[in-house]
């Protein structure tokens, strides 16, 4: 992890041609159109944010569970959904953008298509991987912080976008505090708890809360910080 500025340079040229593969027969036949965020997967090599045993895995369509050293198991949302999930966003070039336990590659994407980037990371393995990897690719642009992941960051808000990714049963509600007035925040959760887990985009609109839009069904682990807290028992 110590030499990735060495590792992107030999790897980059090399997993070309699974990235490409990866957009043309993992993204693009399911709705994945836009053009800029395409461009971004297939420019950013998703393999150095990950344990060197992961790589072949890089651009499967697999989720990934870390074991970091700090002991949080995480869970990487595969291409397809993190694509889905960031074009539904409607990144635009001006954004703020809040992304919240991404470790590293949804952060490097975002950055070539936003105008800043704070990511918050719980985890400190996973923390300096992410800004190995990040410092690397030469992302000016974004700023990680360490610190719990449902906090967010307050003190760089507001954020036009907010990008959770993983499940969320609870815990959003100080992070939708932290968008603008016309912000939006996406996240998974289970609209009907008999029903199964969906990407959700929460909408404001002139500072209130203006509703939200089921977008397509995806699942994940709870993601820490955001697990319903027990009910009261005699």
């Amino acid at each position: 992890m110590l030499d990735v500025v060495a590792r992107v340079t030999k790897t980059g040229e090399a997993t070309a041609t699974l990235r490409h593969t990866m957009v043309e027969r993992q993204l693009r036949p399911f709705d994945v159109t836009d053009v800029p965020l395409l461009e971004r997967f297939l420019s950013v090599p998703r393999e150095i944010f990950l344990p060197d045993s992961f790589a072949p895995l890089a651009y499967s369509d697999l989720a990934i569970t870390l074991n970091p050293a700090g002991g949080r198991r995480r869970s990487l949302l595969p291409p397809l959904v993190l694509a889905r999930m960031l074009q539904a966003a409607d990144i635009r070039v001006s954004d703020k953008a809040l992304v919240i336990g991404g470790a590293g590659y949804s952060v490097a994407l975002l950055a070539g298509l936003a105008e800043k980037i704070v990511a918050v990371e719980c985890d400190p393995d996973l923390f300096a991987r992410a800004k190995a990897g990040i410092d690397a690719l030469g992302c000016e642009n974004v700023q990680l912080e360490l610190g719990p992941l449902e906090a967010g960051c307050r003190a760089a808000a507001p954020y036009d976008v907010i990008i959770v990714e993983g499940q969320a049963e609870a815990g959003l509600d100080a992070l939708f505090e932290q968008l603008t007035p016309e912000g939006r925040l996406l996240a998974i959760v289970r609209p009907d708890a008999r029903g199964g887990q969906q990407v959700v985009r929460y909408e404001r609109q002139a500072g209130r809360a203006a509703g939200e839009r089921l977008l397509f069904s995806a699942s994940a682990p709870v993601l820490e910080g955001f697990a319903q807290p027990p009910g009261f028992s005699l």
